[in-house]
């Protein structure tokens, strides 16, 4: 290094310039010792900064693309879906799915429509010796078979989905529920009868796992006798 009386140029990495007296070389050698710890650490943190950020990218490019992925039944036939059917399989993570979950039963549902173009969706259900029915309107998106609801109960906001259905058989749905902050998943197995072979049960249980969902939070529906007399 080119030195003047008395002074001596320090030059530490990464263009850290400094100029000192020689009686405190051993101060500028702390310096320049500091100097390059720094730089080796911003050297690092710079390295490591485009890789966390493209980690949380992937994170966050997976999550839209699960949700992204939930489908909806092609070419849907909302004729073809109307009239009565019978609730065979529950699945979901909501508070009131956990607390009905232990006396719940088979139900029937009938689907007609309105004169407005929406969608009446009726269902019965046995509660202790008595039978329940409940409505619910539900209102076509531009995509068919998928319908918004909200409940005039709670004020929750629905997102429902016929993912798939053969129309004379079977209808596995999903429905997305939002309420304030927080958001529930619900998969619902329809039969036009009582019983449906194992092979949809396996379906309709694969479908739920695959959205999160677990074995505790699915349900086959115990089958009763009790409201099943519901006409369309």
């Amino acid at each position: 290094a080119q030195s003047l009386p008395g002074l001596l140029l320090v030059r530490p990495i990464n263009s850290c310039l400094a100029w000192v007296s020689v009686a405190h070389i051993n101060s500028a050698s702390r310096q320049a010792e500091h100097c390059r710890t720094n730089c080796r650490q911003n050297r690092a943190s710079s390295m490591q900064q485009p890789r966390l950020i493209g980690f949380l990218a992937l994170i966050l490019g997976c999550l839209l693309q699960t949700q992204a992925e939930v489908p909806v039944q092609s070419d849907f036939q909302q004729d073809q879906f109307l009239g009565k059917w019978y609730g065979i399989g529950l699945a979901s993570n909501s508070k009131w799915f956990k607390e009905k979950k232990s006396v719940m039963k088979m139900c029937t549902t009938v689907v007609t429509p309105t004169e407005d173009g929406n969608v009446n969706v009726t269902s019965t259900y046995p509660k202790l010796d008595q039978c329940e029915t409940r409505k619910s309107f539900f209102v076509p998106t531009d995509q068919p078979g998928r319908f918004s609801y909200t409940s005039p109960r709670t004020g929750s906001q629905h997102d429902i989905r016929v993912v798939e259905t053969n129309y004379d058989e079977y209808a596995l749905l999903y429905a997305k529920m939002t309420k304030g902050a927080e958001t529930f998943t619900m998969v619902t197995l329809y039969g036009r009868r009582k019983e449906l072979s194992p092979e949809l049960l396996k379906k309709f249980t694969k479908f739920a796992l695959e959205q999160g969902l677990t074995q505790e939070n699915i349900l086959i529906l115990p089958q009763t006798n009790l409201c099943m007399e519901a006409s369309v």
